[in-house]
């Protein structure tokens, strides 16, 4: 798995409604929590989306974007977003090839890991987190990066 410091590979994917959306382009937005699982509609995937979800007014409040990647083609990430009222971009790595880059592959090359990246605008990676079992490690590790809350 890719470390902290490490420049972050640039890839093009396409997204939930099969437009090519590259990391250049999701930088664009700021910072990225660019995640990775390993597929939509499971249970434990479909508890860290929500997660990701109630937190996301939060996240685009702190100047944060997110996007996940996971094998399941536009179509079946089309339907999870919707049916779960996901607002970020799911991306669709069918070969595994930005899997591969980032070094989140699981075992014997069977599946996707679960990896959270937190990557800047000059694409270099500065926090990252694999908990394949452990959902609440990567909602912990997203609240991590937002300002704590005044009170």
């Amino acid at each position: 798995m890719l470390r902290p410091g490490a420049r972050a590979p640039e890839f093009t994917l396409p997204d939930q409604d099969g437009k090519a959306v590259s990391l250049s382009a999701l930088l664009g937005r700021g910072v990225l929590i660019l995640y990775f699982y390993p597929a939509d509609f499971t249970p434990g995937c479909t508890r860290e989306a929500c997660a990701i979800r109630d937190m996301h007014a939060d996240i685009e409040q702190s100047g944060l974007s997110v996007a996940g990647v996971s094998p399941q083609g536009p179509e079946t990430h089309r339907a999870f977003r919707a049916k779960y009222a996901l607002p970020f971009t799911l991306l669709s790595d069918a070969d595994k090839s930005v899997a591969r880059l980032y070094g989140v592959v699981g075992p014997f090359g069977m599946g996707l890991r679960r990896a959270t990246f937190l990557i800047d605008a000059d694409h270099v990676i500065r926090a990252a987190v694999r908990a394949d079992f452990r959902i609440a490690r990567h909602e912990s590790f997203i609240r991590a990066q937002l300002p704590p809350v005044p009170g």
